[in-house]
């Protein structure tokens, strides 16, 4: 059996109809808390909403998930709550922002994934964070 080679020209003569009916790749984007809060979003993380407000308007039936996490700071039950009220605080702006999804998952991990690995009780801004995740 003789294999076939094509370069990306080629591919996208022959498949691009096909390619170009797959959906967007799925997107991630994190905002970062200020310690302590479950609504009070760090100055760098303001204009990652602008981003992800755009991103989910390209996208025809977007499916968006969002997910809480803390640092190590605390009990391992209030982590648990804030980092649930820091996605739910997310899910709110952007609903409020007028993004609609097909579905709108929200969870909280608590402390269990951080981004940073750190000892119990050191705080690290980094683990604060809220995953919006968009397909």
């Amino acid at each position: 059996m003789a294999t076939r080679q094509e370069d990306a020209a080629g591919v996208k003569a022959r498949y691009g109809s096909a390619l170009g009916a797959q959906p967007p790749r799925p997107v991630s984007f994190v905002v970062n808390f200020v310690s302590g809060s479950a609504t009070e979003l760090t100055p760098e993380s303001k204009p990652v909403l602008e981003q992800l407000k755009a991103e989910v308007a390209r996208r025809p039936a977007p499916e968006i998930t969002v997910i809480g996490h803390t640092d190590r700071v605390g009990k391992l039950e209030d982590n648990d709550a804030l980092s649930l009220k820091r996605a739910a605080t997310v899910k709110d702006v952007l609903t409020a922002a007028g993004i609609q999804a097909t579905s709108f998952d929200v969870a909280g991990r608590g402390e269990r994934e951080p981004l940073v690995a750190t000892a119990d009780e050191v705080a690290e801004a980094r683990n604060r964070r809220v995953e919006i995740n968009i397909r």
